[in-house]
Formats: structure tokens, C-alpha cells, sequence
């Protein structure tokens, strides 16, 4: 299929109401509002292709680079595409599709987020602080714990909202994963109350530090 041919069905797909509640939310006006199921079919039907996924990013269509993000080879891509692309998101869900699906598969991951780590790009900062998140869930990092307390305590009251997401996941990370520090953790948490009043269904942890770190703790008992 070509571009042209992808794109024309999905607006052939698209649901306008949720279009606009998409948009509503903070999505940018480039979607047709694609269930996320449909995509993954199509990208199921289309399988890897790099460079058509390629060429779907280009376009800044929101479901065209979610299907993007699904079909792309991780490693071709140079350290320094794979900085433009995370650097030219549209949207958070974009945005954790291309950090979910491509980015934790680069082999030189670790380098871009020590220096995504530092960036002023609010989708660069969000993909370093989720690989920070992902290292000190799965036990691999080696990062100066009491140092990222320290700038989250300082830099996360004021980070843009994509970037807090991330820096939140980290702190519940260091809070659940390390009995040591989890009362500053919490603390910190709990000062800043970011998501205190956060919506959830039923059945789902909250993602305010305090209470999502406890329940947490309390499951691996």
C-alpha cells in the first residue's frame, strides 16, 4: 500500500466525535480519529516496512504515525534520526507508541537518553525519563538514585505535562522498587501531589506517587 492508500483508509475509519474528543483532550487536529485497534491491524496487515514507515511520519498524521511506530526497524535508524523523530512527536500517545515500539529496541538507547535526559524538547526529556523509568523498574539502572530524587523534587512541579508523566513514573519507580528511599519518594509525592485527583476506572491504581506506591508495595507482599 502507499501512503495515499493508508491515509484514505484511515479516514475511511475515522469517527469524527472522536476526533474532536481527541482533540479536546490535547491531540492536534491532524487525525480522523482511528480506533487504536484498527491501527494495529492495519500495521498487522502491512507488516515491517521502514520505509513506508518512514514516509508515514512525514505526513504529521497523528494515526499515520502511530502505524508508523509499529512497522519501523528500530536499528536502521541512526542514533541521530531516531533524535529527530522523537524530537517531531505529535502527541503523547504517539509519543509512547514510538518509546514502547522503537525506542527501547535501539541499540544506542542508553546513550540518546543520558542526553534526552538534559533536553529542553519536552518529547525528548518525556522518552528519557520513561527509558530512566523502565531501567529502575526492571533492576538494570545505574543512575544516581538520590540525584534523580533530588531533580525531581526540584524540576517536576514546573516540567511540561508530558514531561511530568514520565518523571512521575520514575519517582513511583524508586519508590516501589527501593525500600530505602521510598519514604522521600513518598514524600516528594505527596508535596507535589501531581495527579492527586487523577480519574481512574474502577479497579485501577491512581497515579499519584503516595497511593500507587503503597498499592504497589503492598501486591508484591
Amino acid at each position: 500500500m502507499t501512503v495515499k492508500e493508508i491515509l484514505a483508509e484511515l479516514q475511511s475509519k475515522g469517527d469524527e466525535a472522536r476526533r474532536k474528543h481527541n482533540i479536546k483532550a490535547g491531540a492536534p487536529d491532524n487525525q480522523f480519529g482511528v480506533k487504536l485497534g484498527d491501527l494495529r491491524a492495519i500495521a498487522k496487515k502491512l507488516k515491517t516496512n521502514h520505509d513506508l514507515a518512514l514516509k508515514l511520519w512525514e505526513t504529521g498524521n497523528v494515526e499515520a504515525q502511530l502505524i508508523a511506530a509499529l512497522i519501523m526497524k528500530p536499528a536502521a535508524l541512526s542514533a541521530t534520526e531516531l533524535d529527530a523523530l522523537t524530537r517531531s512527536t505529535t502527541c503523547s500517545q504517539v509519543a509512547d507508541w514510538l518509546n514502547a515500539y522503537v525506542v527501547k529496541d535501539h541499540p544506542e538507547k542508553d546513550k540518546l537518553r543520558l542526553k534526552w535526559m538534559k533536553a529542553k524538547d519536552r518529547w525528548a526529556a518525556r522518552a528519557g525519563w520513561n527509558l530512566t523509568a523502565s531501567n529502575i523498574n526492571k533492576g538494570t539502572s545505574d543512575d544516581d538514585l538520590i540525584a534523580l530524587l533530588d531533580r525531581i523534587e526540584a524540576e517536576m512541579p514546573k516540567a511540561k505535562p508530558e514531561v511530568q508523566w514520565t518523571m512521575n513514573n520514575t519517582l513511583a519507580a524508586i519508590g516501589i522498587h527501593h525500600a530505602d528511599l521510598r519514604p522521600r519518594a513518598l514524600a516528594i509525592g505527596e508535596a507535589i501531589g501531581l495527579y492527586r485527583d487523577w480519574p481512574v476506572s474502577k479497579g485501577c491504581v491512581i497515579p499519584y506517587v503516595p497511593v500507587w506506591v503503597n498499592e504497589m508495595v503492598k501486591r508484591q507482599k
